[in-house]
C-alpha cells in the first residue's frame, strides 16, 4: 500500500502560475521513489519492437513503392507523413495520456492502441498488392493505384501509431522513474538500447532474402519473391512488438487517476496537495488542447528552451546523414547512379548494400554506447558536458564525409565493359573509413536517444509539467527539423551542384553549433531528491 507525505503551504504564491504548473485538471506529479529496474527494462523493451518495423521501413519500403509504381516526385510526399504525424500526434496524445482516468491508467491504454494499430496498418502495407488486385488492378500495369491507396492508408496508420507508441512509452518511463534522475537517465538509455536492439533485428531481416520460405502463403499472383519477403518480415515484425508490449503491460500496472479531490487517485494516490495548490486548480478553467499547448510554449520555463533549441539543431545535424547515408555510399564513395545504365545502376546498389551494412555496425556501437551513457556521463562531468562533446563528435564525422568522398573520387579506378567505361568498387581503405564513419556516428547517437528525453522529463517535472506533454513538445523540436530537410535538402544540394555533401557539411555546422550551446547555455538538472523523502511509487 501507498504511503502518503503531507505538505503544509506555508505561504501564497506570489506570481501567476503557468498553465505548464496548473494545467485543467493537473497532472499527478511524479513519485518521489522509482520502480523496480526490471519494470523499466520490460518497458524499455518495447522500443526493439517498434524499432524493428522502423528498420524495416529503411531498408525495404523503397524499392516496394517503386514495385507499386509511385512516381519517384510522390515518393517524398509519403515519407513526409512521418514529421507529420510527429508533430500532431505526439503532443495529443501526451497531453491526453497525461489526464487519462482509465482504470487501466493512464499510459497503457494509449501503448495498446498503439501496438494494435500497428499491426493493423503493417497487415495493409503488407497486404497493398493483394488488396490492390482483388480490387481491380491490373497485372499487366506498372502502375497499380489501388495497391497504392492501401499502401498509403497503411503507411500513414503506421506512423500515426508509432508515435501513439513512444510517447507514452517514454512518459511511462518517466513515471516509473519517479524523481530520480539517475532511474530516469538509465530507463532512457534502456530505451536507446533496444532501439539499437531493433535496428539490429530489422536490418538482419530485411538483407536475409528467403524468409518468405517460412511463410508459402505470402507468395502469390500479386505479390513477387520480394513482396512476399517485406510480408514476411512484417509477420515478425508484428509478432515481436504484440508479444514485448504483452509482457510489459501484463508486468507493469499503473493506478488509476481520478481529478475529483479527495478521491484515491487524485494526484496520484501519492502526494496530497496543499490548500492553496487545490484552491488555485479549482479556480483554473478548462483550456481546449491546441490552445494549451500554444500556452504551454508561451510559459516554458529557460531550460526547456534551451533543451529545445539544442534539440532543433541537433536534428538538424542528424537528418541529412540518417535521410541519404546509403544514397551517399551508392553514389559519392562507389560512384554509381541511381539514374545510370545497368552497370553504373549495380554499382550504386552495391554502395547501397555497404550502407546497409555499415547501418549494421552504428546499431551494434549504438546498443553498446546506450548502456554506458551514464558510465560516460560520470567520467565527463555531467549529462550535458556529454551531449555536448558528442554534438563535436557528430560535426567531426559529418565532416570527415567529405575527405572520404574526395579521397574515393581520387582513388577511383575506371574499367572497359563491352565499350562502356564504368568505375569499379572503390579500394579497401576508403570503405574502411566510410565503415569507421558509420560506427564512429553511433556514440552520439546513443546519447542523442536518450539524454534529450532524459532532460525533458527532469526539467518539465521541476516546472510541473506532465509528463505526456512536455515530451510531446520536445518532439516539436525533432519533427520540424525533419520537415525542413526533407523539403530543403534537395534544393540547397542542388545550388551547390548537387550529391549529399553540402547538406551534411551544414549538418556539421548546426552540429558544431549545438555542442557549443549544450556546453555553454543548457543548464545542468536540479539535483536528485533525497532518498530520505521519498514516498512509494504509483505503480503496483
Amino acid at each position: 500500500m501507498a504511503t502518503t507525505t503531507t505538505t503544509t503551504a506555508t505561504s501564497k504564491p506570489d506570481k501567476k502560475l503557468s498553465s505548464f504548473e496548473f494545467q485543467q485538471p493537473p497532472p499527478p506529479p511524479l513519485p518521489l521513489s522509482p520502480s523496480p529496474l526490471k519494470k523499466i527494462v520490460l518497458v524499455a523493451a518495447i522500443a526493439a519492437g517498434i524499432q524493428f518495423g522502423w528498420a524495416l521501413q529503411l531498408s525495404l519500403l523503397t524499392p516496394y513503392v517503386q514495385l507499386l509504381g509511385i512516381p519517384h516526385k510522390w515518393a517524398s510526399l509519403i515519407w513526409l507523413c512521418g514529421p507529420i504525424s510527429g508533430m500532431l500526434v505526439q503532443p495529443i496524445v501526451g497531453y491526453y495520456s497525461d489526464h487519462c482516468t482509465s482504470r487501466f491508467g493512464r499510459r497503457r491504454p494509449f501503448i495498446a492502441a498503439g501496438a494494435a494499430l500497428v499491426a493493423t496498418a503493417v497487415v495493409l502495407i503488407g497486404f497493398a498488392a493483394d488488396l490492390g488486385h482483388i480490387f481491380g488492378d491490373s497485372m499487366a500495369s506498372d502502375m497499380k493505384p489501388r495497391a497504392i491507396v492501401v499502401f498509403v492508408i497503411g503507411f500513414w496508420i503506421l506512423d500515426v501509431a508509432n508515435n501513439m507508441l513512444q510517447g507514452p512509452c517514454r512518459a511511462l518511463l518517466a513515471d516509473l522513474s519517479g524523481k530520480s534522475q539517475k532511474k530516469t537517465r538509465t530507463a532512457n538509455s534502456f530505451f536507446s538500447f533496444f532501439m539499437a536492439v531493433g535496428n539490429v533485428l530489422g536490418f538482419a531481416a530485411g538483407s536475409y532474402t528467403h524468409l518468405h520460405n517460412i511463410f508459402p502463403f505470402a507468395t502469390t499472383k500479386a505479390c513477387d519473391v520480394y513482396c512476399a519477403n517485406l510480408k514476411s518480415c512484417f509477420f515478425f515484425s508484428i509478432l515481436l512488438l504484440l508479444s514485448l508490449t504483452f509482457l510489459a503491460l501484463s508486468y507493469v500496472h499503473e493506478k488509476p487517476w481520478s481529478p475529483e479531490p479527495g478521491s484515491a487517485g487524485d494526484r496520484g494516490g501519492e502526494i496530497e496537495a496543499d490548500d492553496d495548490d487545490e484552491e488555485a486548480a479549482a479556480e483554473a478553467t478548462p483550456v481546449p488542447f491546441f490552445g494549451e499547448i500554444f500556452t504551454a510554449l508561451k510559459d516554458l520555463k529557460r531550460p526547456m528552451w534551451i533543451l529545445l533549441l539544442v534539440t532543433c539543431l541537433n536534428w538538424i545535424a542528424w537528418f541529412p546523414f540518417l535521410l541519404f547515408d546509403t544514397d551517399w555510399m551508392g553514389r559519392e564513395v562507389y560512384g554509381g547512379d541511381s539514374q545510370g545504365n545497368n552497370l553504373v545502376l549495380k554499382l550504386y546498389n552495391n554502395g547501397v548494400r555497404a550502407g546497409a551494412l555499415g547501418l549494421m555496425l552504428n546499431s551494434v556501437v549504438l546498443g553498446f554506447t546506450s548502456l554506458g551513457v551514464e558510465l560516460l556521463a560520470r567520467g565527463v562531468g555531467g549529462v550535458k558536458r556529454l551531449w555536448g562533446i558528442v554534438n563535436f563528435l557528430l560535426a567531426f564525422c559529418l565532416a570527415m564525409t567529405v575527405l572520404v568522398s574526395k579521397l574515393a573520387k581520387s582513388s577511383r579506378r575506371f574499367a572497359n565493359v563491352n565499350g562502356v567505361i564504368v568505375p569499379l568498387p572503390p579500394p579497401i581503405g576508403v570503405k574502411a573509413g566510410a565503415f569507421t564513419l558509420f560506427a564512429a556516428l553511433g556514440i552520439p547517437l546513443a546519447v542523442t536517444y536518450s539524454i534529450p528525453f532524459a532532460l525533458a522529463s527532469i526539467f518539465s517535472d521541476s516546472s510541473g509539467a506532465g509528463q505526456g506533454l512536455s515530451l510531446g513538445v520536445l518532439n516539436l523540436a525533432i519533427v520540424i527539423p525533419q520537415m525542413l530537410v526533407s523539403l530543403g535538402s534537395g534544393p540547397f544540394d542542388a545550388i551547390f551542384g548537387g550529391g549529399n555533401l553540402p547538406a551534411f557539411v551544414l549538418g556539421a555546422v548546426a552540429a558544431a553549433a549545438s555542442g557549443i550551446l549544450a556546453l555553454t547555455m543548457l543548464p545542468s538538472p536540479p539535483p536528485d531528491v533525497p532518498s530520505a523523502k521519498t514516498v512509494s511509487a504509483g505503480f503496483h
